[in-house]
């Protein structure tokens, strides 16, 4: 594992001369270098005119809604397809329209996105209008199918495109070849988002919200939803999904979420009032991602439509409930994927540049979480496989930075056309479904791409840090400043620093952490700091008086008393 300072550019900055030193140090390393760039009120968001079809699409949902017609709403099964679509049915109520109705397909018997066979049966609706949030960029069957029996299709999605589009009536993605708006990175939710906003303008306009004595809804009442689908989706944090996030999160803390998120959280045991973005991330996302990877997203969509606090608690807690099943398929998959890498890691020349597991009985529900658990532990791009049919198994891509892999899969489907029979995704995540007869060819044609796009260094675990911390930022005060300086995450990682301590206590505490008291040797300050999951192989080490360990502040509250802390992310007995 190496060290790295993130880099701190020698730029001219305007910030006020009350911020810390160590916080705009902080900021520049993230190229902010002014207060306005983190300038989280709503009119700061990019404006919705260069989204390519918006008018478009606006157009053809109030023409819908005037006309009584039936919407139909087809979604994802992951945390952003599940915001997007309580979004898009929420908002259309609000506006007016007659009863929308919403359908995920069910990853176990459809797979991903608008196929012809999940047309078939949205056709059982009998929609007027048909509209994907979260996918649809790459249906291009699934579109043709539906416009066939008098549809008419709105794609909203934010995927990125292949060399073929969907012939639909429009399509709203910032990631379109003709689109001009200026962030690429608004996750499913955000482009439903800015359809909605659009909705209302051009019902506004048609002065339809007068005439029907229908309260005009106010957008910001869904950012609960579009925070927490930018997040949990990990899109990157640009300055724009911040503002959505940062508005999102501040009415969560004021208690004006919806009941599901709130409920959520209590399963998690989070208190929303000092709800952070991670918690978005890593408490609420995973609990609503478990009823798609093991039963029906339709379960997370009813918790986050419920409108009364004893429907999202019942709701939740069965979304809990599978988050722990999910929990326990995961760590059995995980243990015998080590089994199948440990062989490899003992030579690191012969491992491949591009990893692929496969085992037969694996859950397909959770291939993307193993994949990026084997990601984690041996830093290379990594897909995990799972059987879904006679000879079709489906597979879950994580990448490292550096390797875009959707792209590595487009010029391996160009240079082997019959390796792979269909894909989508980011620079960081994909899915594929491959032939089972065509594993072992498919394996080692990945290896050979990533090969030739990654270097040694590329491949070499590395954690990024923010320097050593003076010892007057080891504060609470501090440490809630950079709390309430989010919202942090992809892109705009959370502040971590790295330092040399002298440790005087250490004890395991929960069967699996590390808790530590250390003190810091040129201030002599004593910290509590504590390192979840240790390899218990190795710690506690009674042999370790000093260790360099890279953390986070955290505040640790407990029984009313709130406590400094550090959060560790590595360590290192010296």
């Amino acid at each position: 594992m190496r060290i790295e300072r993130r880099l701190v550019p020698s730029a001219p900055c305007q910030f006020p001369t009350s911020m810390p030193a160590s916080l705009q140090r902080i900021f520049m390393a993230r190229e902010v270098f002014s207060s306005e760039q983190i300038d989280y009120r709503l009119p700061h968001l990019l404006r919705p005119n260069a989204l390519f079809d918006l008018p478009k699409a606006a157009s053809i949902l109030a023409d819908a809604i005037v006309a009584g017609d039936k919407i139909l709403i087809v979604g994802d099964f992951d945390a952003d397809g599940a915001t997007s679509t309580s979004l898009g049915i929420l908002a259309l109520e609000a506006m007016g329209a007659i009863s929308p109705t919403y359908l995920v397909p069910n990853r176990f018997e459809f797979g991903y996105g608008l196929t012809p066979e999940i047309v078939a049966v949205a056709q059982q609706h009998s929609p007027d209008v048909l509209v994907t949030v979260d996918n649809g960029i790459a249906s291009i069957d699934g579109v043709l199918t539906a416009k066939s029996h008098g549809m008419k299709v709105v794609v909203t999605d934010h995927h990125l495109p292949g060399d073929q589009l969907p012939n639909a009536d429009a399509i709203v993605n910032p990631n379109h070849p003709s689109c001009q708006f200026l962030s690429k990175n608004l996750a499913g939710v955000g482009v439903i988002f800015y359809v909605m906003s659009a909705l209302r303008a051009e019902l506004n306009q048609r002065n339809w919200f007068v005439e029907q004595h229908i309260p005009e809804p106010k957008m910001a009442d869904f950012l609960d939803l579009v925070a927490l689908g930018t997040v949990a989706d990990v899109v990157p944090l640009d300055n724009n999904n911040r503002i959505l996030v940062q508005q999102g999160i501040k009415r969560i803390q004021a208690g004006l979420a919806r009941p599901g998120i709130l409920a959520l959280l209590e399963v998690g045991r989070r208190d929303y009032r000092q709800l952070k973005a991670s918690d978005l991330g890593f408490v609420v996302g995973p609990r609503l991602n478990a009823a798609g990877r093991l039963d029906d997203m339709s379960v997370g969509i009813e918790c986050l439509l419920a409108t009364q606090s004893h429907q999202a608690q019942q709701y939740a807690q069965q979304l809990d409930q599978f988050n722990r099943e999910r929990k326990a398929i995961e760590s059995d998959m995980k243990e015998q994927a080590e089994l199948l890498l440990e062989s490899l890691l003992d030579d690191e020349q012969s491992m491949p540049h591009g990893m692929c597991f496969y085992d037969a009985d694996w859950h397909q529900g959770v291939i993307g979480i193993l994949a990026s658990r084997m990601k984690e532990k041996c830093h290379r791009p990594v897909i995990a496989f799972a059987r879904v049919g006679e000879d079709e198994l489906k597979g879950s891509a994580r990448s490292i930075p550096g390797v875009h892999i959707r792209d590595a899969l487009d010029l391996l489907a160009k240079r082997y056309p019959q390796l792979l029979s269909k894909f989508g995704g980011h620079a960081m995540a994909a899915g594929m479904s491959i032939k089972e007869s065509h594993y072992d060819a498919f394996r080692l044609a990945f290896d050979a791409i990533i090969a030739e796009w990654v270097t040694a260094d590329q491949l070499e675990a590395r954690v990024m840090t923010d320097g050593e911390l003076a010892a007057e930022d080891f504060s609470l005060s501090f440490a809630e400043l950079v709390r309430q300086s989010g919202p942090w995450g992809q892109a705009f990682p959370e502040p971590c620093f790295d330092g040399v301590f002298d440790v005087l206590q250490q004890r395991i505490v929960g069967e699996k952490h590390l808790k530590l008291m250390v003190r810091e040797p040129n201030s002599g300050l004593l910290l509590d700091a504590i390192s979840f999951f240790v390899d218990l192989d190795k710690w506690p080490n009674e042999k370790a008086t000093q260790v360099r360990l890279v953390y986070k502040l955290d505040i640790n509250e407990f029984r009313g008393q709130r406590n400094l802390q550090l959060l560790v992310d590595y360590l290192e007995a010296l």
